[in-house]
C-alpha cells in the first residue's frame, strides 16, 4: 500500500510562501490578514488531503487549470504543501484550450512559465461542438462538462498522471447537492475523492473543506491572470446560479449553516433515509429478533 501524505498542515501554513512583493502595497494589518488567509487554506487544504488520502509517495498530480480564481488557487496552495511534504509527489498543470473566440492563449503559458511550473496546454475544439449540439435557449454546461471532463481523463493517462485535481470548494459541492436533490431526485453531490466509473482516473478535490469567499480574496490579492468563461458564465437563470444565489441569502440571514450543511454531508446516517441499496429495510425484523435473542442469553447468564 502506498505511503499517504501525512503532514502537519499547521506546520505548512506557518512557512511564508508568497513572494515578498506580493504584500508591499498591504498596510501592516493587511499583511496579517493575507497571512491569516493563506494559513487557513493551506491548513483546510492539508486537512482534506489527509482525511481523504488524495496524495501518496510517488503521486503526479495532473492540475486541471481553467484559468479562473479557483484553480489558480488550488495550484498555488497544492505547490505551497509541496515544499513541506514528507513524501514525494510532482505536479503538472494542464489547461483545456477549447478553442473559445477571444480566448487569450498567451496568459496561462507566460504565467506558468513565470513560477516555474510544468504545464500542458491540451487543445480540443469543444467548444464547436458544444454550439452545434446545444439547442436554442439551452444551456451549455452538462454538454460542455463531459466534454471537458473526458478529455482530461484520457489526457492524464497519456501523461502518466496518477491524480486529476479538480477546483472544486464547498460551496460547490453544497450547489450540486441542492441541485440534485431539486432537478435529479437524488441525494448526491461532489465527493472529496472519486474513482471514475472506468477505473482508470482517481479525482481529488483538495477545496474541498474551503469557503469560496476565501478563495475569491486569496486570488484577488495574490493578482492571478483570470480569463472570464464566455461560454457557460454569461448564460442567464442557469439553475446553479439560482441555487448560488439561495445558498448566500442562507448564509447571508443565518451564518454559518453552509458550515452546519458541509458537515452534513460529511455525517450521513444510511438508517435515517429511505435507501434501499444502503440500509435494508426489510432485514429489520430479523435484526430486532437476534437483539431480543442476545439481551435473553445475557439476562440468563449465571
Amino acid at each position: 500500500m502506498q505511503d499517504a501524505l501525512m503532514f502537519d498542515p499547521r506546520d505548512s501554513a506557518s512557512r511564508p510562501a508568497e513572494p515578498a512583493t506580493l504584500t508591499e502595497g498591504l498596510d501592516a494589518r493587511g499583511k496579517r490578514e493575507f497571512n491569516r488567509l493563506q494559513k487557513r487554506l493551506r491548513r483546510q487544504v492539508g486537512n482534506a488531503i489527509i482525511d481523504y488520502g488524495m496524495i501518496h509517495e510517488g503521486d503526479r498530480v495532473m492540475v486541471c487549470l481553467s484559468g479562473g480564481k479557483d484553480s489558480y488557487t488550488l495550484l498555488e496552495i497544492l505547490r505551497n504543501l509541496q515544499r513541506n511534504a514528507p513524501v514525494n509527489f510532482s505536479l503538472v498543470a494542464v489547461n483545456l484550450d477549447q478553442k473559445q473566440p477571444g480566448f487569450p492563449e498567451h496568459v496561462l503559458p507566460d504565467y506558468l512559465t513565470g513560477i516555474g511550473v510544468d504545464y500542458r496546454i491540451l487543445e480540443r475544439d469543444t467548444y464547436s461542438v458544444v454550439k452545434e449540439k446545444t439547442p436554442e435557449g439551452k444551456t451549455t454546461c452538462a454538454l460542455c462538462s463531459r466534454l471537458r471532463r473526458g478529455s482530461l481523463y484520457g489526457f492524464a493517462e497519456e501523461i502518466g498522471a496518477t491524480k486529476v485535481a479538480l477546483g472544486h470548494h464547498r460551496e460547490d459541492i453544497l450547489e450540486t447537492l441542492f441541485l440534485n436533490m431539486f432537478f435529479g431526485g437524488s441525494l448526491k453531490a461532489m465527493p472529496p475523492k472519486l474513482l471514475s466509473d472506468d477505473g482508470r482516473n482517481m479525482v481529488i478535490r483538495p477545496l474541498a473543506y474551503c469557503r469560496e469567499a476565501d478563495i475569491a480574496e486569496f486570488a484577488r490579492l495574490m493578482e492571478f491572470p483570470i480569463i472570464p468563461c464566455n461560454l457557460c458564465g454569461s448564460q442567464p437563470n442557469l439553475q446553479r446560479q439560482v441555487v448560488k444565489e439561495m445558498l448566500a441569502e442562507w448564509e447571508k440571514t443565518h451564518p454559518g449553516r453552509l458550515e452546519s450543511m458541509f458537515k452534513a454531508v460529511t455525517n450521513v446516517a444510511p438508517s435515517q433515509l429511505a435507501d434501499r441499496a444502503l440500509f435494508d429495510f426489510t432485514g429489520l425484523e430479523e435484526k430486532q429478533d437476534r437483539m431480543q435473542a442476545d439481551r435473553i442469553d445475557l439476562h440468563n447468564e449465571p
